[in-house]
């Protein structure tokens, strides 16, 4: 199976565990309002999706005049990816972090972190923004973003379904809070998979266009260490689209067992594997 066929799979994975958990707590009626919101959400990330993200990192876009080396470093990579010039913004973040987002390669987004400019050398900051662009190359943003949204939905919709609406006695009342606390995490499950398969192949295709894998594996390793040491403040059903996970100084012991990136030691092995 290919890694888009995988990654199909687990979004259909994601919107099944979404209608069914519809389907358990308000019957029928849940399951139609499932495939509404679901569908709703789905509409909302495919055409807002960009602004969405940026807002909730805190992003805002800058011109060429406002961040000139920046800017100059996403257009001279984007080039050698054979990719269109995306919109470069910067988010008002301490942490070292960085992120793809939008529908397709013509309406990208490649953001940054404050904290990545002022913290990082100037060629780990290439192998950032290389493993970004090498998202929009492999056309990841849409359905890391589609995802985000389901994940986000499935942990709205039992709320509303079992503490909202009629009280017609077919709803078991622990079967609603069972649901409460284990679709999120279920939910996490699979946008982990997803994810983490993900940012493998970002990792390959971003050394790919650096034409080295060293200036990557080195800002990996960085960006973990850091992520670890300065909090972000960021919604967990967004932290997938950042490059490390962002809330890694706030996880540690259980938590980590659910992080929605692979471990960096692996991905830095993978690319170290590439040279030559």
């Amino acid at each position: 199976m290919t890694n888009n066929a995988r990654t199909f799979v687990l979004l259909a994975g994601l919107m099944a565990l979404f209608l069914g958990l519809g389907q358990l707590v308000g019957g029928m009626q849940g399951m139609v309002m499932a495939l509404l919101i679901g569908g709703a959400f789905n509409f909302i990330m495919f055409y807002f999706s960009d602004r969405i993200v940026l807002r909730l990192y805190g992003a805002r876009v800058v011109s060429r005049e406002q961040a000139p080396e920046v800017y100059d470093m996403v257009d001279r990579l984007r080039r050698r990816a054979g990719l269109p010039m995306p919109v470069v913004a910067i988010a008002d973040q301490e942490q070292p972090n960085a992120f793809a987002t939008g529908r397709s390669p013509e309406k990208a987004v490649v953001a940054v972190t404050a904290g990545l400019l002022a913290r990082m050398p100037a060629q780990e900051i290439e192998g950032v923004i290389a493993h970004e662009l090498a998202h929009i190359k492999n056309r990841d943003m849409l359905l890391s973003t589609v995802a985000a949204g389901i994940a986000g939905a499935v942990g709205f919709l039992p709320r509303m379904l079992f503490f909202g609406g009629d009280d017609d006695g077919d709803r078991h009342p622990y079967v609603g809070l069972a649901l409460l606390i284990l679709a999120p995490i279920a939910a996490m499950i699979l946008q982990m998979a997803l994810s983490r398969r993900r940012e493998f192949e970002a990792d390959r295709v971003g050394a790919q266009i650096l034409g080295r894998p060293e200036p990557l594996a080195s800002a990996l390793t960085r960006l973990d260490a850091l992520a670890h040491q300065i909090p972000m403040n960021v919604i967990p059903a967004a932290a997938p689209l950042a490059q490390v996970n962002p809330l890694a100084a706030h996880g540690g012991g259980i938590s980590s067992l659910f992080s929605t990136h692979p471990p960096t030691a692996a991905r830095v092995a993978a690319l170290m594997a590439m040279r030559g």
